[in-house]
């Protein structure tokens, strides 16, 4: 299976040279997603609501490279402040409860703009049929 990029359409993926997600055979690797909304393009203010909207546009740009959010195997957490981790872990239980990947959490000191409170990216490889 050749490699396949996966775009959200925004522009900064050809600025920045990124793209949201690589599929590459059986693995796609979706890159560090914020929690923008992306059909009102505005982020929310609260933790809870970000870590929702980064789950979803991952579901998204998994779906249409052919993975399950079940697919995936590893996830990478991002907070910019410690009092947040209880409520972007409650979100995460929601989500990936019963998928349960290798996952970190780390603090860090800022994201790429200040309204941002989390990242996650993750790695999936798809199950065997």
């Amino acid at each position: 299976m050749p490699r396949r990029l996966i775009s959200t359409g925004s522009p900064l993926e050809k600025t920045v040279g990124y793209s949201r997600a690589v599929i590459d055979g059986e693995f796609a690797f979706v890159a560090g997603t914020t929690g923008y909304d992306y059909t009102t393009m505005t982020m929310p203010s609260d933790v809870t609501s970000q870590s929702r909207n980064c789950f979803k546009t991952i579901e998204a740009a998994l779906q249409e490279g052919g993975f399950e959010m079940a697919d995936i195997v590893r996830a990478t957490y991002y907070v910019t402040d410690a009092s947040y981790i209880d409520a972007h872990f409650a979100v995460c239980g929601e989500i990936l409860g019963d998928i349960r990947p290798a996952a970190t959490l780390l603090v860090v000191s800022a994201l790429a703009r200040p309204e941002m409170k989390v990242e996650i990216e993750v790695t999936a490889k798809r199950r065997g049929t």
